[in-house]
This record gives C-alpha cells, sequence and structure tokens, in this order.
C-alpha cells in the first residue's frame, strides 16, 4: 500500500513508520521535514501535499497540536490552538483526503486515554480528544468508495514517561509495540469507525 503518515517523524509516528516501512510504501509528512511538508492547522497546506503525492491507500495521522494548562489560565484562543490543530487538522485531512483516497483505502486518526480518563491540565485536550471518536463514527456512515475510517487512543506510551508521566500518576505507560499494533490494525484490518483504545483501564 501506498501510505501517507502524518506526523511520521514524531514520538509514536516514528514507530508506527518503522514497522509498516517493512511491508509498505511510505510517504512521511510533517511541517518543516520529511517527504512533503504539511501542516494540519492550515487546509491549503493540507491541499497541497495531496496535490503533490497523488491518490494513496491509507493516510495515518500521528500529529496534532493542543494547549496543556489548568482551566482557570485557559483562555479561547488556547482552546482554538486544538481545535484548529488536532480536532480540524485531523477533520479536514479526511474532507481533503477522500478525494485522493484510493476506493477501499483507509484513514487512521489519533486521539489518547484523555478521551475516556482526563487528567488536570487537559481540560481542551480532552475535549479535543472527544470530538475526534464522534467524529470517526459518525462519518464511518458516509463515507464512500468502501473507505474506512478508525480511531488510536492511546495511554501514556513508555516513550513519552520522561516527559508527560508527572501529569498521569499511577498510570500504567504502554509499551511501544502495543500502540504500534493499533495502527497496524486500523490500517490492514476491515473495521471502521472503530475506536481502538490501547490502555488498561485499571
Amino acid at each position: 500500500m501506498k501510505i501517507l503518515i502524518v506526523g511520521g517523524n514524531g514520538t509514536i509516528g516514528s514507530k508506527v513508520s518503522s514497522h509498516l516501512s517493512k511491508k509498505h510504501e511510505l510517504i512521511i509528512a510533517t511541517r518543516n521535514s520529511g517527504d512533503v511538508n504539511l501542516d494540519m492547522a492550515d487546509k491549503p497546506s493540507i491541499k497541497a501535499a495531496f496535490e503533490k503525492i497523488g491518490t494513496v491507500d491509507a493516510v495515518v495521522c500521528t500529529a496534532g497540536d493542543a494547549k496543556w494548562a489548568n482551566f482557570n489560565e485557559l483562555t479561547e484562543d488556547d482552546f482554538y490552538i486544538g481545535i484548529k490543530s488536532k480536532l480540524m487538522g485531523q477533520v479536514n485531512l479526511v474532507r481533503i483526503g477522500k478525494d485522493y483516497m484510493n476506493p477501499g483505502g483507509s484513514f487512521t486518526l489519533s486521539t489518547g486515554i484523555l478521551a475516556d480518563h482526563p487528567v488536570r491540565m487537559t481540560t481542551s485536550a480532552a475535549m479535543v480528544n472527544g470530538a475526534i471518536h464522534s467524529f470517526v463514527k459518525a462519518v464511518a456512515l458516509e463515507l464512500e468508495n468502501n473507505i474506512r475510517i478508525n480511531v488510536v487512543s492511546s495511554g501514556l506510551v513508555e516513550d513519552a514517561v520522561a516527559h508527560y508521566g508527572a501529569y498521569f500518576p499511577g498510570h500504567n505507560p504502554i509499551p511501544m509495540g502495543k500502540v504500534v499494533n493499533g495502527f497496524v490494525k486500523s490500517v490492514e484490518g476491515a473495521g471502521t469507525g472503530e475506536i481502538i483504545r490501547m490502555y488498561d483501564n485499571g
């Protein structure tokens, strides 16, 4: 398959890319590096990236920004960081990308445990993650040409414990291999409209 991976050089994206590259042709998209430049918060940038690479068999997104701060400190503009990047960025990947998706292709978006189990400082990120879950379940009913869509929702991954571990007291870090398998399930499986949760509930 020819797969576009947005954020393919990031903490999770690099591991997903490394695994999928063993079987598939990958195109890595990031804001400033990779095979093609793509800024999720900028709709013309998304369109230009697809125009450059042409049709694909799958799109995987492991990128998206959101503001982490105490609720009392969040401004309206702070909320719009997550809305424009992680939420509408992924929505626009689907809105624009569907016209470049081969029949039977798939979209795999990404969120995280905050949609179900938020922690302090994550009101904006949790809100965006929950919205993406609802979007995926709804748009799966309307995508044409047998195009599938799923979202992988991960817990705190092992490779990010040093940076984010203090925010997640008592959480069990998720092995990177387990997270990668969530993306493999979406890309190479047959499901659609699924929230693929890769974390412990306990």
